[in-house]
C-alpha cells in the first residue's frame, strides 16, 4: 500500500459511513465511528446514523407523483454529494438485516450508487466474520451498479474482541486493514474526475 502522501487531492474527498445496525452502541455503528480517524490525508468520512427514520420500502411511494418523503429524500442526498460510501453490515439470520436492506432498497430507483466507489465492510462477533451478510450485501451492490474497487471489502470476524466499549479500535492489524481499505476507496474516487 502507498502512504497517505502519494493521493493527490484536487479537493478534500467526502466519504460516506453507513452502519446497517440500528443499535446505537453495536460493533458496527461503533466501526464506522472509529474509521472517522483513519481516513488519509484529505479525506473527510461523516457517518450517517439515520437509518431508523426511513419508512418501509413502497414503490408506489418511488414514483414522481408521489408526495416526497423527507426521510428518502435526505439519505438520497447525502449518497449523491458523497464522493464515496463505506457501508458496513451485521449479519443477522445469515443475512443484511431488514432496516439496513430497506435503506438500499430506497436507492434502486433514484440509481444514487451507479458507479459510486463503495467500501463494503461486514463486521460480526462470530469467526464467521459475516460471511452471508457480505455476501448478500455484495449481491445487492450488484444489483444498483456500486463500484466496489478490489481491496474495498472487508469481513471482520470476532469484532467484539477487537473493537472496545468505547470504540477504540484495539487489534493492530485490524486498524491496518481498515486504513488500506480507506486508502483503496480514496485512490478510486480520485480515479474519477474530480
Amino acid at each position: 500500500m502507498s502512504d497517505d502522501s502519494s493521493i493527490q487531492l484536487s479537493r478534500p474527498l467526502n466519504i460516506l459511513a453507513v452502519s446497517g445496525s440500528l443499535r446505537k452502541a453495536s460493533s458496527n455503528s461503533l466501526l464506522v465511528q472509529a474509521i472517522q480517524h483513519l481516513a488519509p490525508a484529505g479525506v473527510a468520512i461523516e457517518v450517517w446514523d439515520d437509518l431508523d427514520a426511513l419508512p418501509h420500502f413502497n414503490p408506489d411511494l418511488d414514483v414522481e407523483d408521489a408526495p416526497r418523503i423527507e426521510a428518502v429524500q435526505s439519505w438520497r442526498e447525502k449518497v449523491k454529494s458523497a464522493d464515496g460510501v463505506v457501508l458496513c453490515t451485521p449479519e443477522y439470520a445469515a443475512g443484511v438485516p431488514g432496516s439496513f436492506k430497506n435503506a438500499l432498497d430506497w436507492l434502486v430507483g433514484s440509481g444514487d450508487l451507479a458507479d459510486r466507489p463503495v467500501a463494503a465492510i461486514s463486521a460480526s462477533p462470530y469467526p464467521t466474520a459475516g460471511e452471508h451478510a457480505h455476501t448478500s450485501l455484495m449481491l445487492t451492490l450488484g444489483m444498483l451498479g456500486a463500484r466496489v474497487p478490489e481491496g474495498a471489502q472487508l469481513k471482520i470476524g470476532l469484532i467484539n474482541r477487537k473493537i472496545s466499549p468505547q470504540g477504540e479500535i484495539i487489534d493492530p492489524e485490524l486498524k491496518e486493514a481498515l486504513k488500506k481499505v480507506l486508502f483503496v476507496l480514496a485512490e478510486s474516487v480520485i480515479g474519477q474526475p474530480v
